[in-house]
């Protein structure tokens, strides 16, 4: 059967039709009705005429013609408005530059002056060291002048030839052969390096050395004499000797084995937790135990090696020494362009003379040598001698300071896994020196004489693992030792301590051979196994603390203030008062730690030496921008900030900003503030940006959104920092300013300069 095909009609008065084709039975339709719903009945509207349709959209095309045009009339308003605003603006800031570089060589004439305070430092510093060495003079006490070689030959050389000495005579005098080291170490840290030849340098390293090793021979020669009474000394219960020696640099823990009881492997020693767990072949054998553990490090090298051949540095070394070059390169450009548009003539010319000492490698000998005519003459007066040498030593001093933050391109030496980086990590809590040695032949008491065999070799060292045998030994016949040491208690670690060896082949620390390392941070106690025993340290991330969270410099007084660095894990506060330091507080985990550094006043340089060995380093190396994260600036801006704030420290406070990590490498942001002003602390903050040439007050808050460098309303250009403040600053804040102290200033600039707090935070 055909489908059904219907049509649909429309409706008529309320039917609705539609037809049905049967298809195959017929064809024409059948046409069917049925009622629908009634339909309302509507008004019938009023037809819209032609015309009047015309009309409607004539009147809207007028009205959007119009619209069209007001629109255009607005906006040609408004860009005439920002145009006009723009080149108000623009005149604005020209009249601006033109003041700003009117004034420029007065601005820089008179910082000149007041910057005169760091060779002022310099000279008093020299005069310092002249008038400890006379005192040392006629003081006649018998101890040697480390900064004379002559003394320091014979001293060696007289205590060489003295034998038979005891520990205890050894250990007292290790301090004086330590403080002779320290001594040397500050001469070679302390004293400019036009002040030194390099053949006086190469004179106290080779004094330093020869102190070390001279130290450690006669601490193996008083050890030898002192097992050589071991049966005398034995403990009546075990039939062992143990003896404890202690001192406030050394510490001496020594065990002889006299029973060789194969049960006794546990050593421990009377009233502590250190100790030694021995194999079976050292429980049986006439061995000695000495753990000698030195507050000091005279193992690692004086100083880390570091590469100066580019056939040793890697390829993708390379490529990214290649890339930091061109970027310090494009960055330079760009400064130096800024610095040709915004400086006068002379301000360029003294700033190629800074770069240029900074480039050589040693400041200009000739320099050098009138500074040095000048300075031992007895004519004081202000004449344009002092003037000259003043000038003179002046450049010297600015470009050591340059050269103490200058980034080098050289990098840290590549090695193996296991080798350590002492460009990366730092030893702490000084060295533990394990030794297995042979028992030398004891007393025996003859007649009532007491004879005792003596060896030429000395003392000698027990092989362990022995290194041949006659039969291949089982598997662990030769275990680790397992060794527990007491962390010293003024060392703080942030993290648990790694664990290191000393390899006396490679003269290098590697990180092999140790084992099950465990330490427990309440009882200051690190457990660990040994494959052979050996000098072991501690070593923590040198660079932990960096990059800083936030830092503060604030003014306490008159040639006053507190520097305040605050890191993931710590915050740090420094009192600096004239040319001394003391660390005011250490807060860890917003907790106060008491720290053996706490009251005690240092110079700067013996201070920073004292916190990286307390674990404190917030001090960058030559080589820290390679292991941390760093908002590195140019050099040349970051010093002179540091030298300006530091000029401006009595009287006003500088603090961390967030905008100082958005602007480029050629200029510095920090906030300031007047710190003898009352008032809201958040009201008082200003921002203010510097370029090395120019200071200017930023519009911008430290909580705005955007960064800019627009000015601050009612601000204009200046050279320097101390005539920025000096617009808004009262006459307290810089007469202050201007009767500082010379040494308390370079204090405070040498600490910035140490820790280049604009770059690592």
């Amino acid at each position: 059967m055909q489908p059904v095909r219907n049509v649909f009609r429309p409706a008529v008065d309320g039917l609705v039709g539609f037809e049905v084709t049967l298809c195959g039975l017929s064809k024409e339709p059948k046409l069917f009705w049925f009622q629908g719903p009634k339909t309302k009945k509507t008004a019938s509207k009023k037809k819209i005429t032609k015309a009047e349709r015309l009309r409607l959209l004539q009147e809207e095309e007028e009205r959007r013609l119009k619209e069209e045009e007001e629109a255009r009339q607005k906006f040609e308003k408004e860009e005439q408005e920002r145009l006009e605003t723009q080149r108000i603006e623009k005149e604005k800031w020209r009249q601006l530059e033109k003041k700003d570089l009117e004034r420029r060589s007065e601005e820089l004439e008179e910082l000149s002056l007041l910057e005169g305070c760091f060779p002022e430092a310099e000279k008093l510093k020299r005069e310092t060291r002249a008038l400890a060495q006379w005192k040392h003079y006629i003081q006649c006490d018998g101890s040697p002048d480390p900064s004379i070689a002559q003394e320091m030959n014979t001293f060696i050389s007289l205590w060489e030839e003295e034998t038979n000495e005891t520990f205890e005579q050894v250990i007292e005098k290790s301090k004086l052969v330590l403080s002779l080291i320290e001594k040397l170490k500050l001469i070679l840290l302390e004293t400019p390096s036009c002040d030194l030849e390099s053949r006086t340098i190469a004179q106290h390293q080779g004094s330093i050395l020869r102190l070390q090793e001279l130290l450690s021979q006669k601490v193996d020669m008083a050890t030898e004499l002192l097992l050589r009474e071991a049966s005398t000394l034995a403990d009546l219960d075990s039939g062992n000797m143990e003896k404890i020696i202690q001192d406030e640099n050394v510490t001496l823990y020594v065990w002889a084995n006299l029973k060789k009881n194969p049960r006794y492997r546990s050593v421990k020693f009377a009233e502590t937790q250190v100790g030694f767990e021995i194999p079976r072949i050292l429980a049986t054998s006439d061995v000695a135990l000495r753990l000698l553990h030195t507050r000091y490090d005279h193992v690692s090298p004086l100083y880390p090696n570091t590469i100066t051949k580019e056939d040793h540095v890697p390829t993708a070394v390379k490529h990214f020494k290649e890339e930091c070059t061109e970027k310090a390169i494009t960055e330079e450009k760009v400064f130096a362009e800024e610095s040709a548009t915004n400086q006068a003539a002379e301000s360029q010319s003294k700033q190629e003379t800074e770069l240029s000492l900074v480039q050589e490698e040693e400041p200009n000998s000739e320099a050098l040598e009138t500074i040095d005519t000048y300075y031992h003459e007895e004519d004081n007066s202000k004449g344009p001698r002092y003037q000259l040498e003043m000038e003179l030593l002046s450049e010297v001093v600015s470009a050591a300071q340059l050269r103490l933050i200058e980034n080098t391109l050289e990098f840290p030496q590549t090695s193996e896994e296991k080798e350590v980086d002492l460009c990366h990590f730092s030893t702490l809590g000084g060295v533990y020196h394990l030794d297995i040695l042979e028992l030398p032949p004891q007393c025996k008491p003859v007649k009532g004489w007491v004879l005792v065999e003596i060896r030429q070799e000395g003392l000698q060292r027990f092989t362990y693992p022995p290194e041949t045998t006659e039969e291949p030994d089982p598997e662990n016949a030769f275990p680790p030792i397992e060794v527990t040491l007491e962390v010293h208690e003024n060392v703080i670690f942030f993290e648990d301590p790694k664990v290191i060896r000393w390899d006396a082949e490679g003269k290098i620390w590697k990180t092999d051979g140790i084992s099950e390392v465990f330490y427990s941070r309440e009882d200051r106690l690190i457990t660990f196994c040994l494959d052979t025993l050996g000098p072991v340290t501690l070593i923590q991330d040198a660079h932990i603390n960096m990059p800083y969270r936030s830092w503060e410099l604030r003014p306490l007084g008159v040639n006053r203030v507190l520097m305040t660095v605050t890191s993931l894990f710590t915050e740090l506060q420094i009192h600096i008062k004239e040319n001394l330091c003391m660390l005011a507080s250490v807060k860890l985990r917003s907790q106060d730690h008491l720290s053996h550094l706490e009251g005690k006043w240092m110079t700067p340089i013996p201070f920073i030496l004292a916190m990286k060995e307390a674990g404190l380093n917030i001090f960058p190396a030559a080589y820290s921008h390679f292991y941390v994260v760093v908002n590195n600036k140019v050099p040349l801006v970051e010093m002179k900030a540091y030298r300006q704030m530091a000029l401006l420290s009595s009287a006003f406070a500088f603090s961390w900003s967030k905008w100082n990590i958005v602007c480029n490498s050629t200029r510095v942001v920090f906030r300031v503030k007047e710190a003898l002003a009352e008032a809201s602390e958040d009201r008082l903050w200003g921002l203010l940006m510097f370029s090395g040439d120019r200071a200017q007050m930023l519009k911008i808050r430290e909580d705005s959104e955007m960064f800019s460098e627009a000015l601050q309303e009612e601000t204009e250009f200046h050279s320097t920092l101390y005539h920025m403040v000096k617009d808004f600053a009262s006459a307290e804040a810089m007469e202050r300013v201007r009767h500082s102290n010379c040494q308390f200033i370079d204090s405070v600039c040498h600490m910035l300069l140490s820790t280049r707090v604009l770059s690592y935070s």
